[in-house]
């Protein structure tokens, strides 16, 4: 409504002196007088009208018929995004068939009359206890295991390296003259 105000006084504003200029007497002008004269008889300046009507004018007529932009920025929406940006949600393992059928299962299936429909029902009570028997040995007995086997292995890599440093040491040896008689490395090598 402010708007329509606006628009109509500004309107007003620019009718107001056209109306007042077609009601004045309009005179006849002088006859043949010299640009210096006309200037010298008349209140105002030529020239200095004749420079404003050069500049360019600061308010353009163009932007009355444009439609003004409004933008709304809701700030609570943002402060309540932000809060929950904020929570963290640990996922939750999803059931087979969704939340609502295992909802439904235990509803309809109740545990207690059907032992076997519980999470762990496929073991019974010696699979279960099987089943962890096997779990703590893997998890203590396991390590000492593999650590017994990885160092015989070890120990038997190490026997054949020496074995084929001796063979090649030998090799060389007996390349030599006088079977490398003064090598210090073929007197050490116990052959």
């Amino acid at each position: 409504m402010t708007m329509r105000l606006l628009a109509l006084l500004f309107t007003a504003i620019l009718t107001v002196p056209s109306t007042a200029a077609a009601q004045e007497p309009v005179s006849s002008p002088p006859e043949a007088a010299s640009p210096a004269q006309g200037d010298a008889q008349l209140p105002v300046s030529l020239s200095k009208i004749r420079e404003a009507l050069a500049t360019t004018p600061l308010l353009s007529l163009r932007t009355l018929d444009e439609r003004p932009t409004f933008r709304i920025q809701i700030q609570e929406k943002q402060k309540l995004e932000e809060l929950l940006a904020t929570l963290k949600f640990k996922p939750v393992p999803v059931p087979a068939g969704g939340i609502n059928m295992a909802e439904q299962n235990r509803i309809m299936f109740p545990w207690v009359d059907n032992p076997l429909r519980q999470q762990f029902g496929a073991f019974n009570q010696s699979e279960l206890l099987t089943i962890l028997v096997e779990n703590l040995i893997g998890k203590y007995l396991g390590g000492k295991a593999i650590n017994a086997v990885s160092k015989a292995e070890r120990a038997n890599a190490e026997a054949a390296a020496r074995d084929e440093v001796r063979t090649a040491i030998a090799q060389y040896c007996s390349a030599q003259p006088r079977e490398g008689a003064g090598i210090q490395i073929c007197d050490t090598s116990g052959r």
